[in-house]
């Protein structure tokens, strides 16, 4: 089969040539400018080919007679995060900004190929920039814990995608993962366990603020979310005064029984994987100290524009409590100087703080109140991100018998991750819709492995989603499963343990 794109690249760039002919690459080809992106880009095609590319700066490495040089600069004038490539007898990437350049030498690194000649670039002429500038992914530690190393990874392996927004999910009712100074207790007495009894872990303020500078490197925001009023168990176990007593819910008592799993008994690690139990203590104004504190050593530490506040599955909390609650802790963050941001439900208390982000995680089909709730961010000029559950989560089953993950949003194929349009699910104006998030959940996956199987490929999928033109030529399913087969070499070569889903035509070189 004749694909209707020829250049194995995703995400599929806004306008693209193939060009005949391939530029050899050897030792002897120089990369030539001062942005961090050269080194990154000498040290990829080394893990690649065992090649290892020559620098210099733009001072002392043009016109000194070498053949084949690869240019990296900035102009001003390319639009943010965009970038122009071309690669003919040599290559040139003009970033419109330091984020540009890095993308571009991302889109770069997937025309390297081996061939009987040996290692090449595919000539191409490529002009690229973001549909959405805001292009997440979550990655939730709570449930099972991931130290910094394998944060990092993930980090490599997401914004080689043009991912730029990383969500780190940090207290759930199985644990509270990050160091806060004024609380100590909280990893002190909650840290240690998470779901079905695996050990757990906390991030040190020198960890996360290491996770921070890493993702800044290959431009990505991290975005901290300590979840409140519900899934705040953990909080209970260090510090009981702020968490009331586990509220039972028949889908709670039934999804327990049938899993084996335990109840969750006040005061005690929760190692199940139920939700809606827990609540603070709306009307303790000790509950607000804590919010407070812990808000404002994250702002500490976080040089995002953003703090997540949760607001999930809050069941057991009455709603006028939760509504009470939810405006006070979006006011805090403001407060402290950060923009909130929240799930969904969160748009069902009236006065929530102006401009606060909304996080929709309902399907392609709102059902209840979801589309209402959404709605009503927009309504106090706030935005939303995109994590529609049936086609954008991560941690769905890929078909039914898949060991890892679940299915309570449906079965996601990597056709389905595909095949959907942020701006088409919820009655708001497109202006309103910031971008998309791809959330995993952890519940399922007891190492990085695990978490890499359900990322990769539908990653690409929802990066593709994030970054194409909606109507660019082959932007769809048939160039699409061609291209991300591509991908196949590249992603072993940096150790990525994907998915080989069968409705993919991977690559072997």
């Amino acid at each position: 089969m004749v694909l209707p794109h020829s250049m194995p690249l995703v995400p599929l760039p806004a306008s693209s040539i193939a060009v005949d002919g391939r530029l050899p690459v050897s030792d002897g080809l120089r990369v030539i400018g001062d942005s961090p992106a050269a080194a990154q880009l000498i040290d990829a095609v080394a893990r690649r080919s065992g090649i290892r590319l020559s620098h210099s700066t733009d001072s002392d490495g043009a016109g000194d007679g070498v053949a084949s040089t690869i240019v990296l600069r900035i102009d001003p004038t390319t639009a943010p995060e965009g970038y122009g490539l071309t690669v003919g007898d040599s290559v040139e990437i003009v970033g419109g900004d330091e984020a540009g350049l890095f993308y571009g030498m991302q889109t770069l690194l997937q025309l390297l190929r081996e061939d009987d000649e040996g290692w090449a670039f595919l000539r191409a002429e490529i002009t690229d920039a973001p549909r959405f500038a805001r292009r997440g992914v979550m990655l939730d530690v709570t449930r099972h814990f991931f130290d910094v190393d394998e944060v990092k990874k993930f980090i490599d392996s997401t914004s080689a995608l043009k991912f730029n927004h990383l969500h780190l999910h940090l207290s759930d009712d199985q644990g509270w993962r990050i160091q806060i100074d004024s609380w100590p207790k909280l990893t002190e007495l909650a840290s240690s366990t998470a779901s079905l009894g695996d050990p757990g872990g906390f991030y040190t303020k020198d960890d996360y603020r290491e996770i921070v500078a890493y993702a800044a490197e290959r431009h990505m925001v991290v975005i901290p979310e300590i979840d409140l009023p519900g899934h705040t168990h953990a909080i209970g176990v260090a510090y009981p005064e702020l968490v009331e007593d586990p509220v039972m819910n028949d889908s709670l008592i039934a999804e327990s029984a049938r899993l084996g799993q335990p109840l969750p008994v006040a005061g005690e690690p929760y190692l199940g994987w139920g939700v809606g139990h827990s609540s603070v203590r709306i009307h303790e104004e000790r509950t607000y100290e804590f919010v407070r504190d812990v808000v404002r050593e994250l702002t500490e530490m976080t040089p995002g524009p953003y703090i997540h506040i949760g607001g999930d599955e809050s069941l057991g909390t009455p709603q006028a409590d939760f509504d009470l609650f939810v405006e006070r802790a979006t006011a805090i963050v403001f407060e402290e100087g950060k923009i909130p941001v929240a799930w969904h439900e969160v748009g069902a208390a009236k006065d929530i703080a102006e401009g606060t982000i909304g996080q929709y995680w309902g399907k392609t089909t709102p059902e209840g109140s979801h589309a209402e709730e959404a709605a009503h961010f927009v309504e106090r000029g706030g935005a939303l991100i995109m994590s529609t559950a049936d086609v954008a989560y991560l941690d769905m089953k890929y078909t039914e018998d898949f060991p890892l993950g679940l299915t309570w949003a449906a079965i996601i194929d990597v056709r389905r991750a595909y095949e959907w349009e942020p701006t088409a699910v919820l009655d708001v104006p497109e202006s309103a819709i910031l971008g998309i998030e791809a959330p995993l959940w952890s519940e399922t996956t007891r190492t990085l492995s695990e978490v890499e199987q359900l990322v990769f490929p539908r990653a690409a999928a929802q990066a593709e989603v994030a970054w194409s033109p909606r109507d660019a030529d082959g932007r769809d399913w048939e160039s699409f499963r061609g291209r991300l087969g591509a991908l196949a070499p590249l992603w072993k070569a940096e150790g990525v343990d994907f998915h080989p889903a069968d409705e993919i035509p991977w690559s072997e070189q």
